[in-house]
């Protein structure tokens, strides 16, 4: 059997779980502080505050307990659904989006007329798990049935995007190009301009929302928190790191703890060289969800320190990772092990399935790094074209196109490639072996 991490790694969740015979009572939950009077007319002692997490599990067993009495309906079953793919999203449990697909299913089956909610849920389940084409037929179905509906335009755009029907996500992103300040549509046509290379326009779009979120009432923590990491993210792949640090940052203190947020410090720190604080980021992160990305952030800081033990647990713990969820996970982990040349032929039989249904830019540039780690560039070189098609400026993209080209001997491409890695992502190339 295979040892995970002592540091850490297998450190349980510790999830609260408060007594539910308030809310069945119908008792107030949410920011109960006050002081409520007893029979006797004296002042009971304060409630303590619950936090987000403890009331969205509260609210998950009160409507389990709801639909469990009433297995015919489905608005419990719906709201249940969207409170599953919540808690998927903030604690990377994808059992949880396993869930809420299985409730919106019911709660579809019991009612498919006027049933709009269980059916966004439903399809919005399928894409946290990569089943883009089931997710993409109902998207459409709720797009057609709602035609004057802008979010769930975008959300069709947003499918296309990850199935690689760039054509068609064009069409629908252009006719959006007015909803800058809708939460729903914003992310969307920030993440499309990025694919185009039109960064700068993304960051704004993004800024634009994280403004808006912020002015939001009643917005979960958690969601504020996902545009911080949005932002984030963007300037890290535009080699802008203190900004990057400082929204990170800025995201940690809306929501602590969130692992998205820690695993992106855990990324930026590996992407400066600062392996210390990459370990610390990047165990934090994995305590709460096991990302195979962070994961192999953690194998090649630990071998940057020399602890090669370490290294090479943190590499078997990815295995363990992806075997559990390998659709989901499949990208991170194929990078990884291509990176560092293990099961390769393995890596390249399952981007070349993935590929004969997600045609999109980062699935060729899979194909490429694959056939190149086979030493087959000619062909390598024929998919980082499609890669890179789209004009999307990425240090990864860069940083592969260049090696592909070094390999075949042409230096001079190679080296503008490089240069455009590194302009992204300063010590990005040099971290790798630019030969290989």
């Amino acid at each position: 059997m295979t040892r995970l991490p002592s540091r850490r790694l297998c450190r349980p969740l510790l999830a609260a779980r408060v007594v539910f015979s308030a809310l069945a009572a119908g008792a107030a939950v949410v920011g109960c502080s006050r002081s409520a009077p007893d029979t006797r007319g004296t002042i009971s002692a304060p409630a303590p505050r619950l936090t987000e997490g403890e009331v969205l599990d509260l609210d998950i067993e009160f409507y389990k307990q709801r639909a469990d009495r009433d297995p015919t309906g489905a608005t419990d079953l719906a709201r249940l659904a969207g409170l599953y793919l919540r808690r998927s999203r903030e604690t990377g449990d994808p059992s949880d989006a396993l869930r809420a697909e299985f409730a919106a299913r019911r709660s579809v089956r019991n009612r498919d007329s006027r049933n709009d909610a269980a059916a966004q849920v439903l399809s919005a389940s399928l894409l946290a798990q990569h089943r883009f084409d089931e997710a993409l037929s109902i998207a459409r179905s709720l797009r057609d049935r709602n035609p004057d509906v802008p979010s769930l335009r975008a959300a069709v755009g947003e499918i296309q995007m990850e199935l690689g029907q760039y054509d068609s996500a064009r069409v629908i992103f252009d006719g959006l190009a007015g909803f800058a300040h809708d939460l729903s549509i914003a992310p969307r046509l920030a993440r499309w301009a990025e694919i185009e290379g039109r960064t700068g326009e993304a960051r704004w779009l993004m800024r634009t929302a994280l403004k808006t979120a912020q002015a939001t009432p009643h917005l979960p923590r958690e969601q504020v928190a996902w545009f911080w990491l949005r932002n984030g993210d963007l300037d890290l792949r535009s080699g802008k790191f203190s900004e990057a640090d400082s929204e990170y940052r800025a995201g940690l203190a809306v929501h602590p703890g969130d692992y998205r947020l820690l695993a992106a410090q855990a990324k930026l720190a590996a992407t400066r060289h600062e392996w210390q604080a990459a370990i610390a980021a990047g165990e934090e992160a994995i305590a709460t969800s096991l990302d195979p990305a962070t994961l192999g952030v953690l194998s090649d800081a630990y071998a940057a320190v020399g602890d090669s033990a370490e290294s090479r647990e943190y590499a078997r713990a990815l295995d363990v990772a992806v075997l559990k969820q390998p659709g989901a996970y499949h990208r991170a982990w194929s990078l990884f092990l291509l990176d560092h040349r293990r099961h390769v032929g393995t890596v390249y039989r399952k981007v070349l399935v993935e590929l004969q249904t997600r045609r999109d830019i980062y699935g060729y540039d899979l194909l490429a790094w694959a056939l190149h780690a086979q030493g087959r560039d000619a062909e390598a070189k024929e998919a980082m074209t499609r890669a890179l098609a789209q004009g999307t400026r990425d240090a990864q993209l860069f940083h592969h196109a260049a090696a592909i080209e070094h390999s075949l001997g042409n230096e001079a491409a190679a080296n503008a490639l490089f240069a455009q890695a590194r302009a992204l992502e300063p010590g990005f190339a040099a971290s790798r072996s630019e030969g290989q």
